[in-house]
């Protein structure tokens, strides 16, 4: 089986950081490693990291940490550059792995020697309706997250790229110092530029936070403008769906709802990245125990 390095920039992610490499780590396939790049956290990040790795140390997490710049593109780089799996998955310091995504990551690479990128969708842990909100984001991604002719875009919370793949692109993608793109699309479409095959599955998925939707209209519709900016740095790339039009009809639900969900869930004192993936990881150690003990 391929093996799958897993990459978490983090800055200032104290509140979410343990629960990231706990799902992480929570495998069906083990990766093999996990690669927390701290970049110049003021909070606790680091040491939180330093703490799992003591109370953990059978598991593959390692802290590394970029000092020279900050950033999220040098951050990337830094762990990515570093990272000795087949397969380099990529996630955010919020994102909650589930229990087979190593598993899937693997299996898909496997399975498509041509393929150099893949994505998937993702639930939003601190809303409700996981299942619901699955299956609607897979429409939209499967749909409208394309380029050029039809070639998918990664999402940066659940991306995956073969390590020959960003071998041959680490020195072309944008350092965007002005910060004011996708990443994870100029990566998309850096790979593209070498005629290279991007990959969606189902099955890879991700639990990410809501949290982008707890923001000014102002300061989401900077974040949109970053789909433009991105694609009129790449004017050789066309798109015909917009992501952002769907993102934009779906802010005003959101953005009225969420605050309101987060009062009920500390309220009842729920960790809901603690519980988006329980089911999967209960049946995983079932599992396990079974193996373990086959007489039972």
């Amino acid at each position: 089986m391929m093996t799958v390095s897993v990459i978490i920039p983090a800055w200032n992610e104290e509140e979410r950081i343990a629960d990231c490499m706990l799902n992480a780590t929570t495998q069906s396939v083990a990766p093999l490693e996990i690669l927390v790049v701290d970049n110049k956290s003021t909070d606790r990040t680091a040491q939180i990291v330093r703490d799992f790795i003591a109370a953990h140390p059978d598991t593959p997490v390692k802290l590394l940490q970029q000092n020279q710049e900050q950033g999220l593109i040098p951050t990337r780089n830094y762990g990515l550059n570093r990272a000795k799996g087949d397969i380099l998955g990529r996630i955010d310091a919020d994102c909650m792995l589930r229990p087979n995504w190593v598993e899937v990551v693997s299996k898909l690479f496997e399975r498509d020697p041509q393929a150099m990128g893949a994505t998937g969708p993702v639930a939003y842990y601190d809303m409700p309706g996981k299942e619901i909100g699955l299956k609607g984001d897979n429409k939209v991604r499967k749909s409208v997250y394309r380029a050029d002719d039809g070639q998918y875009l990664l999402f940066g919370s659940n991306m995956a790229l073969r390590a020959t793949a960003w071998q041959a692109i680490r020195n072309e993608v944008c350092r965007d110092k002005a910060d004011i793109m996708h990443e994870d699309v100029d990566v998309s479409l850096h790979l593209i530029d070498h005629g290279f095959k991007t990959v969606y599955s189902k099955d890879m998925n991700v639990g990410i936070s809501a949290r982008r939707m707890d923001t000014s209209f102002n300061s989401f519709r900077h974040y949109m403008q970053r789909f433009k900016n991105t694609f009129d740095a790449h004017p050789e790339h066309t798109r015909e769906q917009k992501p952002e039009h769907t993102l934009y009809a779906l802010y005003p639900i959101l953005r009225a709802f969420y605050p309101v969900y987060q009062k009920y869930l500390e309220s009842a004192d729920i960790n809901p990245a603690e519980r988006i993936w329980i089911k999967e990881q209960m049946e995983l150690f079932h599992r396990r125990d079974q193996e373990m003990d086959p007489e039972e």
